[in-house]
């Protein structure tokens, strides 16, 4: 069974007598030449363009970072400096609350007593007048119990001894 085209069953190579060519021996130095220009070529693309690239890129970035880092300073300070003039503005707004609420309540102190003053002025007015009243009530009471007194008395002269007394007689009667 011999064909035109013979295929193997086998993984070797189909040159036997070859090596690996990384360690075939003869060679090396045309390995060692392509490896130098190889890495001098790799070497001066890297030095001379990938390098300054990669240097502008951290440059760039380290002052974006800085230029950050600044910026936030800078916010930092605005806003202490905005929070202490807040602060300054809330002490001096609670302050002129404090003198408003005092003025405020002073004058209401001072019309409460104004007021005061006035009702105990018109109790004072209401009082003397009542005791006023009161007196001419008691003036008059004590004029109608005289009075009442010594027609009592002449009433009961009269009905008692049958006798009739002068009211200036019965009214000395009463009073002594």
């Amino acid at each position: 069974m011999a064909d035109a085209t013979e295929t193997t069953s086998s993984t070797e190579a189909p040159n036997p007598g070859a090596k690996f060519p990384p360690f075939d021996t003869t060679t090396f130095a045309s390995q060692f030449f392509w490896l130098a220009v190889t890495f001098t070529f790799l070497f001066v693309v890297l030095w001379r363009v990938s390098g300054p690239r990669i240097k502008g890129a951290i440059a760039t970035r380290r002052g974006a970072i800085n230029g950050a880092i600044t910026r936030a300073r800078q916010a930092r300070e605005d806003a202490d400096a905005a929070a202490a003039a807040y602060d300054k503005a809330l002490a001096a707004a609670r302050a002129r609350a404090q003198g408003l609420a005092e003025e405020t309540r002073q004058k209401l102190n001072a019309e409460i007593a104004g007021a005061k003053a006035e009702a105990e002025s018109q109790a004072a007015s209401a009082m003397a007048e009542a005791d006023a009243r009161i007196d001419a009530t008691r003036t008059q009471a004590k004029t109608h119990i005289v009075d009442t007194a010594r027609d009592a008395a002449i009433a009961i002269v009269a009905r008692l001894t049958g006798e009739t007394v002068t009211a200036d007689e019965a009214a000395k009667a009463v009073k002594g």
